[in-house]
């Protein structure tokens, strides 16, 4: 049996983001990808070029109309079935109002499955 870990729980939900790959703070690559699912704490990110685990990236996620830009470092990379990779983000600085925007999506998303 296969225990969760997770603090947060993820909500799949598709939604636009800008990806800049850091390397010691200048940005070396960048591109539009996608969230494969959000939660709190991190998400799952689908890009059409791999970033290598440990790499720092910004991000800027599109919630609706609201914009939330943020730091994160990639924890793990798979390669995607469409052939494009998805990687595991852990955000390690977002402002309090990019939590509460992140925090509001997710409760209104999960209201919305319920019915």
């Amino acid at each position: 049996m296969i225990s969760e870990k997770r603090k947060h729980m993820r909500i799949n939900a598709l939604n636009l983001s800008h990806v800049a790959v850091d390397d010691q703070e200048d940005t070396v690559k960048q591109a539009i990808g996608r969230t494969l699912n959000v939660s709190e704490t991190g998400i799952l990110l689908e890009t059409h070029f791999p970033i290598e685990s440990d790499q720092n990236v910004e991000l800027t996620l599109g919630f609706e109309e609201n914009l939330v830009s943020l730091r994160g470092k990639v924890i793990h990379l798979l390669n995607g079935e469409t052939g494009k990779f998805e990687m595991g983000i852990q955000f390690t600085d977002i402002d309090a109002q990019g939590t509460e925007v992140i925090k509001d999506f997710i409760q209104r998303f999960r209201k919305l499955t319920k019915k």
